[in-house]
């Protein structure tokens, strides 16, 4: 895993030549991420957005499977140092079915939320913190986290990746 920081620190690009080094930028964020943030995630199918959210709890202490929420819409982690929701909104037909499903419960409590595919929550889901371009790049993936506020600045200051 390698890092080139962009401008004043705001964004990062990152290479992951493999499916270790994207959980291992997980297990980054794990170290950057503080309660009630909001991560979105970007990528194509099988870009390794979930691969990165599994990297990011086995650093919490999750030990148990990570499943892509593809199906139900979210699924919810209680850790000893907070508590994470994964969503996956890619087969969510209208951006109004986020209110059917609670989405306001979810947020702006003190749990971290990653959110894949947040396109389709367009006009429902508030800003992010930090925004996470996943792409893939023969070989391995290209990652550029960007913040969309103080909280996502300061984490990305706080990133230590080599």
């Amino acid at each position: 895993m390698s890092a080139d920081k962009g401008a004043g620190d705001a964004a990062r690009e990152i290479y992951l030549a493999d499916e270790v080094a994207t959980e291992a930028l997980g297990g980054v964020l794990a170290e950057v991420l503080e309660p009630g943030m909001l991560v979105f995630l970007h990528g194509q199918l099988g870009a390794g957005k979930t691969t990165l959210v599994r990297g990011l709890l086995r650093a919490l202490g999750h030990d148990g499977p990570v499943r892509s929420p593809t199906y139900a819409l979210v699924e919810s982690y209680r850790l000893v140092a907070c508590e994470l929701h994964h969503f996956d909104l890619y087969r969510l037909a209208d951006p109004e079915e986020l209110e059917f499903m609670g989405l306001r419960d979810f947020l702006g409590g003190d749990a971290i939320c990653m959110i894949e595919w947040p396109e389709r929550g367009s006009g429902v889901l508030p800003c992010a913190d930090l925004e996470v371009g996943l792409s893939v790049s023969n070989p391995g993936r290209r990652a550029r986290l960007w913040a969309q506020g103080g909280r996502g600045e300061q984490a990305l200051a706080r990133m230590d990746v080599k």
